[in-house]
């Protein structure tokens, strides 16, 4: 993309967010309101048809056509305002991305653009409850049915499975001594016969992570994403590349957060002088670095990606480093 067309672009983005976004949507003013589970769908419907999801998606599976230059655009001018996450997270960073990669023709054009379109809600079945970040533990199991398969078995931690209509399910469809290598993936419709779905109240009183029990689901051979006993190894190349273009906006939301914070203490009396504390002055100069180091993982993931470059591991030093530098940020700012 060259620089004429990248500004063009980005002033584009930039002025339907400016008109289309509720003023009472943004969580950095005294108005804030935080919106509805419809209004959230609406809103990323909105998003979607007016060009700015799926953004390097082939346009024969619902995506707009262009490249990772333009994903990340949309991404810093999203991160710039604070404005609401996307309620269907796991299907376009990881449903879409997986179809794409390894699911079949049919499956793509079937379910991309309605996840996008918002019609499609997914959720992750992959944590169990002797099985968290152990996923070769999994012990929900596939079992070879006429015309199909039939699952049994117990997720935990699954995020708005209360909400959503599909799970990209991980079963165990061999021997549980093969470890990841009996490990298959499924698009398994929530409304089946034998689904059990408990949502979890956690000690904040919040809502969202959910338990999910299968008892003698049966879902047809078209459910199966891929081959059957390589759902990890497709996974995990997957999510290689994954975890570094997704929630590209994470530095541009971070830096949006760090001025939040100075411009309350700096309009706050007992708070004004926090900011000539040279301790912590240090300590918000550090924050600064690393905002910048966060931003510039993703503008050289798009660098190399655009040059035909592999990502690797190098996507999860991105997504832990910023885990990190959040953590320390939430510190200082209590």
């Amino acid at each position: 993309m060259r620089v004429a067309d990248e500004a063009a672009y980005r002033a584009g983005v930039r002025d339907w967010l400016a008109r289309n976004l509720p003023a009472a949507w943004h969580a950095d003013r005294p108005g804030y309101r935080a919106p509805s589970m419809p209004e959230l769908y609406d809103w990323e419907r909105r998003l979607y048809q007016a060009g700015y999801a799926g953004m390097a998606w082939p346009k024969a599976c619902g995506g707009q056509g262009q490249t990772i230059a333009e994903h990340l655009i949309v991404n810093q001018e999203i991160g710039r305002i604070a404005m609401p996450l996307s309620v269907n997270s796991l299907g376009k960073e990881l449903v879409g991305p997986i179809l794409l990669a390894i699911g079949r023709e049919d499956q793509k054009t079937r379910f991309i653009p309605r996840l996008l379109n918002m019609d499609d809600i997914w959720c992750q079945g992959f944590s169990e409850p002797e099985a968290g970040s152990d996923l070769a533990r999994v012990r929900t199991r596939a079992e070879k049915s006429e015309g199909g398969w039939r699952i049994n078995g117990q997720k935990i931690w699954t995020s708005l499975a209360d909400r959503a209509h599909y799970c990209l399910l991980l079963a165990r469809t061999g021997s549980a001594e093969d470890r990841h290598g009996s490990l298959s993936l499924f698009a398994l419709p929530l409304a089946s016969p034998g689904v059990t779905i408990r949502p979890i109240r956690q000690m904040t009183e919040a809502e969202g992570f959910c338990e999910v029990f299968f008892d003698n689901v049966k879902i047809g051979d078209d459910a199966l994403i891929g081959t059957a006993n390589e759902g990890w190894r497709a996974a995990v190349e997957v999510l290689s590349v994954e975890r570094a273009t997704n929630r590209m906006y994470r530095g541009w939301r971070f830096e949006n957060e760090f001025r939040h914070l100075v411009a309350v203490c700096a309009a706050e009396p007992a708070l004004q002088p926090l900011l000539q504390d040279s301790h912590i002055r240090q300590q918000l100069a550090a924050t600064w670095g690393d905002i910048e180091i966060v931003k510039r993982y993703a503008t050289d993931v798009v660098a190399r990606l655009a040059a035909g470059g592999r990502i690797g591991q190098y996507g999860s030093f991105m997504k832990l480093h910023w885990s990190e530098a959040h953590q320390r940020f939430a510190v200082l700012a209590l």
